[in-house]
């Protein structure tokens, strides 16, 4: 996974070599279900090979399980189930982008499983297009916009609605009689 080894050199170089600015426009790109997606760097702690996960029973679809990142426990949330659609197939290209989300006023650790991350691309703000109002295969307010690299839309996620905590908790009480310790 040496896409990945090459990523992670970049995040931490991209966030302390440049102005909050220059950041804020920057975003890992990743593939999911044969569609490219993007969130904004300054999320995103590191992202790590799929592997030693593990199963959490009675949660929802959508919760793969759980990683020992370091000694914490870090749900693992599969980006495409969380959109609706059937669950992520592994493959040597899986990996899980490791993201930091606000509950509460406190910082939690997520892990998303995505299909390959792709690279850290600079989207200017004047090529960033607001969400659609439909026609999108996701939840619009999964959306924060449309941004336009080389010819080509990428769907650019608002990474605090689709993890959001409250909402998945509330949907994992909803099908087992539990909730998400967040």
């Amino acid at each position: 996974m040496n896409e990945i080894a090459q990523i992670n050199k970049t995040l931490p170089a991209v966030a302390s070599g440049v102005t909050e600015d220059e950041q804020q426009r920057q975003y890992l790109t990743f593939m999911l279900g044969g569609e490219v997606f993007a969130i904004g760097i300054l999320s995103i702690k590191e992202i790590i090979e799929y592997a030693n996960l593990t199963e959490v029973p009675r949660m929802p679809e959508f919760i793969r399980g759980v990683i020992n990142l370091r000694g914490a426990v870090v749900p693992v949330i599969d980006l495409g189930a969380r959109f609706g659609k059937p669950m992520s197939a592994v493959s040597r290209r899986t990996c899980i982008v490791i993201i930091e989300v606000e509950h509460e006023g406190e910082q939690q650790v997520v892990g998303v499983m995505v299909d390959a991350v792709n690279e850290v691309l600079d989207i200017e703000a004047g090529e960033i297009e607001p969400p659609p109002s439909f026609g999108a295969r996701i939840r619009a307010d999964f959306i924060r916009g449309m941004g336009k690299v080389e010819g080509k839309f990428v769907i650019i996620l608002n990474v605090d609605h689709v993890l959001s905590l409250d909402e998945m908790s509330t949907l994992a009480g909803m099908g087992t009689g539990t909730t998400i310790a967040a």
